[in-house]
């Protein structure tokens, strides 16, 4: 039985390319959209928020993603992707999940996955983080104005309108700072209004920290982890994206996403491994 749990023709541009049609009452497919690539693979962000839409679908009850983590077992393209869920545990609050996905039955994606509703959740915050000072939207520099060789590699900056701190972007003039620090801002190109899912694509949205340590080329993902922290308010998400530690072949790259309001509303760690020269 085939039931597309939406319609896409009043969807957003974001909407209709992570939407996902039931194959059964566990599994999903859906068509991954090649202009959501980087360095010809499908972004790991954007999986996310696909495998996001079949575990939302699965779980009625617990409709957003809390926690989300995610080991990628080998690039993504565009094209059919096969998705199948499994419930780990049902409480009163939330629920526990496994995703698979896969392309012609090669495995890309396995994640466990805690899922509730974020509009529940106690109205309490006590937190020493602090937003990063980054300079308003119209005094940074666009990531689609780019060196035209780095724009066709990524389509997927056009999906998105993404803004550096000019202080975080000297690696596009062959200059980066040394810091592992890039932020800025981001939204979706159609000005669609952030929400929990999009939060999943925007922490993979930007690119790899290692820009600003001067090494350049794109960086696969091994893990992922993922926490949504609220619902955002609409408006632009400020980004701030750093790593601490590079060894082994490998860095970690932490993600911090405030919305209009001053608030912290997810956050991400990935392991990666290094850009090869």
């Amino acid at each position: 039985m085939s039931q597309t749990n939406v319609s896409e023709s009043h969807l957003s541009e974001f909407a209709s390319a992570t939407a996902v049609e039931r194959q059964s009452e566990t599994s999903f497919t859906a068509e991954l959209r090649e202009d959501w690539s980087v360095a010809g693979a499908v972004n790991g962000g954007y999986l996310l928020s696909v495998a996001a839409q079949a575990l939302r679908a699965n779980s009625p009850n617990a409709i957003d993603p809390l926690v989300l983590s995610t080991h990628y077992l080998g690039p993504s393209q565009g094209g059919r992707a096969d998705i199948t869920t499994r419930l780990i545990r049902e409480g009163r609050s939330s629920a526990t999940l496994a995703v698979d996905l896969a392309q012609n039955g090669a495995p890309k994606i396995t994640a466990l996955a805690t899922m509730g509703n974020l509009a529940d959740l106690p109205d309490d915050v006590a937190t020493t983080a602090a937003p990063p000072d980054v300079p308003d939207p119209d005094q940074c520099i666009t990531i689609a104005e780019a060196p035209i060789d780095f724009v066709e590699s990524a389509p997927i900056v056009h999906r998105y309108d993404m803004r550096l701190d000019p202080g975080t972007a000297g690696f596009a003039s062959g200059q980066p700072s040394g810091r592992g620090l890039l932020q800025g801002w981001i939204r979706l190109a159609d000005d669609a209004e952030p929400d929990p899912l999009s939060l999943l694509a925007f922490l993979d949205a930007f690119p790899p920290v290692m820009f600003d340590l001067g090494r350049f080329n794109w960086a696969p993902t091994m893990e992922l982890t993922a926490h949504v922290r609220a619902i955002p308010a609409p408006g632009w998400i400020k980004v701030r994206l750093q790593t601490r530690n590079i060894a082994g072949g490998m860095f970690e790259e932490d993600c911090d996403l405030w919305d209009s309001e001053g608030r912290l509303v997810a956050q991400s760690r990935q392991l990666a491994r290094q850009p090869r020269d």
